[in-house]
């Protein structure tokens, strides 16, 4: 039996119930708890990711390719299933490169982009061979300066802020002000000077946005996006050999949200590939994509240690919580806090239901993982799932506030 059966949320159609227990990766949840050892846990199915690199395949046209963010969620075990099934890696730390040169990626298919990167973060990209994504005129001179000591020869793409912003985007990474990359029309003159430096011209990565959910919208900045591309390659020292066009396909999280269609992206890439292998022959065309391949394959587990009534109102208080799902607490770019989807994961339509709100054990009102939901009646020892929590939860939560344990992570 599917969980649409027992929630209100449209956005969980990888996981079954068994039982009234929810199903993970061909496992019942108490069955994982068990192994598990103790909660709170993040459990992770790598069939669900599989599945979505997949779907990909089937409406993208073969020349482009798939790289992963791994900055979504960067477990290795996680990286090194995806880096089987995708085309290339994007890191944006030291730490992330570490995990990606820890798999049979090639090193020419990681790139490394992010504001302020570090002298050591450099000398540690340089002396790996991959593309460095340039955020800056000062970053350039710094690898050059970095090429004329090392004798090396760094290989380098021109990350753009281009002059347009992906509308309905859940974080703007491009248009306008933008500590991002740089701005398009002062890309010409570092081509120029590039062109005098010991560097590798590789490319350009245009990324304007994240977490959409309308294709329309994503179809015009990849528009967009190549036709920047080839009016800046007038002005490139040799010929672009890579062309990010970066992600931003969203995973509905809420209710009245819907699963991205592909179909359409796909139709316009088919259109757009011959234009850009016109103009741009040498260039491989990627996406970098991360929130899409893992978000739906995570679940974030909790157990409840009391049951409160203040006033008429039902809290189900948990060992979880914001310091290890900051983005389920609402605190992470929400401006309106909605609930993700959350069910009672051992109790599924197994008696009557209520209106409760799960919190945590944090000394803040904002330790808020559930508010005022219909949930089915949870007693003390009874465990809570939060789905589409497979990306930005365990790395992008404050895992140190109030000195509680991190959570344990499982991959199945």
């Amino acid at each position: 039996m599917t969980l649409d059966a027992f929630s209100q949320h449209p956005s969980m159609p990888w996981y079954v119930v068994q039982d009234g227990e929810l199903v993970v990766g061909g496992k019942r949840i108490s069955e994982i708890a068990a192994e598990a050892g103790r909660t709170p846990f993040y459990v992770y199915d790598r069939s669900v990711m599989t599945r979505k690199v997949e779907m990909l395949r089937a409406v993208l046209p073969p020349a482009v390719g798939l790289h992963y963010a791994i900055k979504a969620n960067p477990l290795p075990s996680i990286v090194k299933h995806l880096a089987g099934l995708v085309d290339g890696l994007d890191v944006a730390s030291a730490g992330e490169l570490t995990v990606a040169l820890g798999t049979a990626v090639q090193r020419t298919d990681i790139s490394f982009a992010g504001p302020g990167k570090t002298m050591a973060e450099l000398e540690r990209a340089v002396a790996a061979d991959i593309v460095i994504n340039m955020e800056s005129p000062l970053e350039m001179r710094r690898l050059a300066d970095l090429a004329l000591r090392s004798g090396s020869r760094p290989k380098v793409a021109v990350r753009v802020n281009p002059d347009f912003e992906l509308k309905s985007s859940g974080m703007k990474m491009g248009g306008g002000p933008k500590q991002f990359g740089i701005d398009a029309e002062a890309v010409p003159a570092l081509l120029e000077e590039l062109a005098r430096l010991p560097l590798e011209f590789w490319g350009f990565h245009i990324f304007s946005g994240s977490q959409n959910l309308r294709p329309e919208i994503l179809i015009e900045a990849q528009q967009k996006s190549a036709a920047l591309a080839f009016e800046l390659s007038r002005g490139a020292p040799a010929p672009v050999r890579l062309l990010n066009l970066g992600g931003g396909f969203g995973i509905p999280y809420f209710p009245g949200e819907n699963l991205l269609d592909l179909e359409p992206i796909g139709a316009n890439l088919r259109e757009l590939v011959p234009r850009i292998e016109a103009e741009l022959p040498d260039a491989h065309i990627v996406l970098e994509l991360g929130r899409f391949l893992v978000g739906e394959a995570g679940v974030y587990v909790c157990r409840v240690l009391d049951r409160k009534i203040s006033r008429g109102h039902v809290f189900l208080v948990t060992d979880g919580g914001l310091h290890h799902h900051l983005a389920a607490s609402g605190n992470f770019g929400q401006v309106l806090r909605k609930n993700y989807p959350v069910l009672v994961a051992n109790r599924i339509g197994a008696g009557p239901r209520e209106q409760a709100s799960v919190v945590g054990p944090l000394c803040t009102p904002l330790d808020l993982l559930a508010d005022r939901m219909e949930l089915d009646q949870a007693r003390e020892g009874d465990l809570i799932a939060v789905f589409q929590s497979g990306a930005y939860g365990f790395t992008a939560s404050p895992l140190g506030f109030l000195s509680h344990p991190p959570p344990i992570e499982l991959l199945l």
